[in-house]
C-alpha cells in the first residue's frame, strides 16, 4: 500500500479514538463530579526511511500515534442544592468509598443514607469516614457536615448537644495521572497510593457539576468529524488513482 494511504490510516485511527473520547465527555456533562478527558497524541517517524535511501523531503514518513489521554481534574461548578446530604470538594480531594471491588475515590457528593442507617453514594457504596463506614442512628436529624468533613446530629429529643457521627476520609493523590477510571465515576488508585488531604474543605448542601465545557466540546465533535470525512475523501481519491494507473499499465496495445 503507498504511504500517503499508510499515513492517512494512522491519521483516521487516531481521529476515531478522538470522536469516542469527545463522545464520552458530551454523553457526562450532566454527570455530577465527572472530569473529562482529552487526546494525547505524537508524531512517529518512520524507522526505516530515516537514512539516505530518500532525498529532500521523502526522507521522512511521519505518522500519527496515539499516546492515550489525559484528564482534566480542574473543579466543575458547585450548585446549590440545599440537601443536607449533599457536599462539593473545594480542592483536589476525593471522597473515598467501600466498593465490592476495594475501595475507591470519587467526586460525586450525591450521598444518602440507605436502610441500614450507613451512608452511602448514589449507588449503594459505603462512604468511608477516618473511622470506617458512617453509621447514623433512626432518631438522628439536623445533619451538619463542617467543611473539614465533621458530621454532626440531633439525636432525638436532644436540642442542646450535638453527637458525631464521623468524619468525611478525603484524599488526594502525588501523581493524579496514576489514577484510573471506572464506571459510575469511581477512581481506582492504581499505583499512585492515597494519601489524607488536610487543605480541601467540603460544601454542604452543594453539588459540584461536570468540569466538561459543553461549547468546546460540540465544537470539537464536529471539528474531528469533518477531518475524518476529508482524509476519506483524499485516501478514496488515491486508491482511485492507484486503480487508475494499474488499469492503464495494463493495458497492452494489441
Amino acid at each position: 500500500m503507498e504511504n500517503t494511504l499508510l499515513i492517512g490510516l494512522s491519521r483516521q485511527m487516531t481521529l476515531e479514538r478522538q470522536i469516542d473520547v469527545i463522545s464520552n465527555n458530551v454523553a457526562n456533562m450532566g454527570t455530577t463530579g465527572f472530569k473529562a478527558d482529552n487526546s494525547r497524541f505524537q508524531e512517529y517517524l518512520m524507522p526505516v526511511a530515516r537514512a539516505d535511501n530518500f532525498v529532500g523531503r521523502d526522507r521522512q514518513l511521519s505518522y500519527v500515534q496515539d499516546t492515550g489521554a489525559w484528564r482534566d481534574y480542574s473543579g466543575g461548578a458547585n450548585e446549590r442544592t440545599d440537601n443536607p446530604l449533599n457536599v462539593a470538594i473545594d480542592g483536589n480531594g476525593f471522597l473515598a468509598v467501600q466498593t465490592t471491588a476495594g475501595e475507591r475515590y470519587t467526586r460525586n457528593g450525591e450521598l444518602q443514607i440507605n436502610s441500614q442507617g450507613q451512608l452511602v453514594t448514589g449507588d449503594g457504596n459505603l462512604v468511608l469516614g477516618t473511622s470506617g463506614p458512617i453509621t447514623f442512628q433512626p432518631t438522628d436529624h439536623d445533619i451538619v457536615i463542617s467543611d473539614t468533613g465533621t458530621i454532626t446530629v440531633v439525636e432525638g429529643n436532644n436540642t442542646k448537644t450535638d453527637s458525631i457521627r464521623g468524619k468525611l476520609r478525603l484524599v488526594n493523590f502525588a501523581q493524579m495521572d496514576k489514577l484510573q477510571k471506572e464506571g459510575t465515576n469511581l477512581y481506582s488508585a492504581g499505583s499512585a497510593p492515597a494519601q489524607p488531604d488536610p487543605t480541601s474543605r467540603i460544601r454542604q448542601g452543594y453539588l459540584e457539576h461536570s468540569n466538561v465545557n459543553a461549547v468546546r466540546e460540540m465544537s470539537r465533535l464536529v471539528e474531528v468529524t469533518r477531518t475524518y470525512q476529508q482524509i476519506s475523501a483524499i485516501l478514496q481519491q488515491q486508491g482511485d488513482l492507484r486503480k487508475s494507473s494499474l488499469d492503464k499499465l495494463a493495458d497492452v496495445p494489441a
